[in-house]
């Protein structure tokens, strides 16, 4: 026997409820004194009566859940049109329909937001110039843009549903990443910059694999620095050499005198030692260049921060030089490359104060697993310039123009960074070593 359903024990239940009373009701009229018509007609009419406001009370309770049923049945089917006859709020299943219609509302708004933003995602996909791939676990390709189509040179339909190896992308899809490859990929050679990551469609897994061609980006970076570093060694070796042909065409008109002039000893002393001169300049120059070339890769250890200010404070050995401290900490760092960056930028800082006659601050903090070692000075601050990076620019007169790169680059080998800024406190620069903690 098949159990009863929801309305039909409703049913069940009004029927057995209602039967004593009905039964009773029956009873007396058998035995009332009336003819056998009006006995007959009024008991059908209790039955009726009965009966009746059973399968009323069935249909007050079947339809109200079918309208349930079918409104979810229409969200889980997405579509969010249908609603609801709004009830009373203090009416359970008045309560029931207006909390439905709110989670259709809600459930509209993110459908509809979820249609835009994937909807702008695949308009991002399709314009920008990067190749991306998606493919399942098995290496096989389900999603790729327009980039991607170009540099496999298949559409989307002749594409998907095969593997990485077929496709030429098998290389890309393994190793490392990210990293920089030179070689062939889908067909064509360049260099490529691989990028993977990973995400769950379906809940199945798969991999997103992101390819761009950083050749010609890196070939006119490679030109653009080429040019700035042949701009500035042409600048300072012209620098060298003006005066020293100028001097020597001076000297070789001397020579070629007759009689010869009496203070021509003294001319050729003289001009020979500014020919010396500028020839060690240039031998210093071209020096501090090969400094910055021949940096040698970092050998980190743990080093304590504040043994490591107070042994470059100690170095500068300058009284305007004064350490404030900071919270007991470690960076993981070459300690002399490190110290050796230090030391440059608070002689940066003790050059600034020596017009305006101030003091130079060393300090540290430590927030987001890295320690900032700050040097304030109360000099003049910084100028607006975008030089300041350059190799071998430098505002100072005696200045060789390294300094500030070679403390960068040994900042960013040992995994930290240089930043410059003026005080927002009081007039003067501050500058930034920023070093992983240990």
């Amino acid at each position: 026997m098949r159990p009863l359903t929801h309305a039909g024990r409703v049913l069940a239940l009004v029927v057995i409820g209602g039967a004593p009373a009905v039964g009773v009701g029956l009873w007396l009229l058998a035995h009332a004194p009336w003819p056998d018509v009006w006995r007959w007609l009024t008991g059908a009419a209790i039955v009726t009566c009965w009966l009746g406001a059973a399968l009323a009370a069935r249909a007050l309770v079947e339809r109200p859940l079918q309208t349930v049923a079918n409104l979810l049945s229409a969200l889980r089917e997405e579509d969010y049109s249908f609603r609801a006859r709004a009830g009373r709020p203090d009416d359970p299943l008045g309560e029931v329909a207006n909390e439905l219609n709110a989670l259709a509302g809600m459930l509209k708004a993110q459908r509809l937001g979820a249609l835009e933003a994937t909807a702008l995602l695949r308009a991002v996909m399709a314009e920008i110039d990067v190749a991306v791939f998606a493919f399942d676990e098995h290496d096989v390709l389900r999603l790729v843009n327009r980039a991607g189509e170009r540099l496999i040179g298949r559409t989307a339909e002749r594409s998907l549903g095969r593997t990485a190896a077929d496709l030429g992308l098998i290389e890309a899809l393994s190793g490392e990443a990210p990293r920089v490859i030179d070689g062939l990929v889908a067909g064509r050679t360049a260099r490529w910059d691989v990028r993977r990551g990973m995400f769950r469609q379906h809940g199945r897994p798969h991999r997103l694999l992101v390819l761009s061609d950083v050749s010609r980006a890196l070939r006119d970076e490679e030109r653009a620095a080429w040019q700035r570093l042949v701009r500035v060694l042409g600048h300072e070796i012209n620098n060298s050499l003006a005066p020293i042909m100028s001097i020597s065409a001076s000297l070789a008109s001397l020579l070629g005198r007759e009689p010869p002039p009496d203070d021509l000893q003294a001319d050729l002393t003289r001009g020979l030692g500014i020919i010396g001169q500028r020839a060690g300049a240039l031998g210093r120059f071209t020096e501090a260049y090969a400094q910055i070339a021949r940096l040698p890769p970092p050998r980190p250890v743990p080093v304590d921060v504040d043994a490591l200010v107070r042994r470059v404070a100690s170095l500068a050995a300058d009284p305007r030089v004064t350490v404030v401290g900071g919270p007991p900490c470690e960076v993981l760092v070459d300690p002399d490359q490190v110290e050796q960056a230090a030391i440059n930028l608070v002689r940066n800082a003790l050059d600034a104060v020596d017009i305006t006659g101030g003091r130079v601050d060393v300090g540290w903090t430590v927030a987001g697993g890295a320690v900032d070692v700050r040097i304030d000075d109360e000099g003049q601050g910084l100028a607006p310039t975008a030089n300041l990076f350059v190799p071998f620019f430098t505002t100072k007169p005696r200045g060789t123009g390294i300094g500030l790169v070679l403390s960068r680059q040994i900042a960013e080998q040992n995994g930290g960074r240089v930043t410059l800024e003026n005080r927002s406190d009081r007039t003067g620069a501050s500058a930034r070593l920023t070093l992983p903690v240990a």
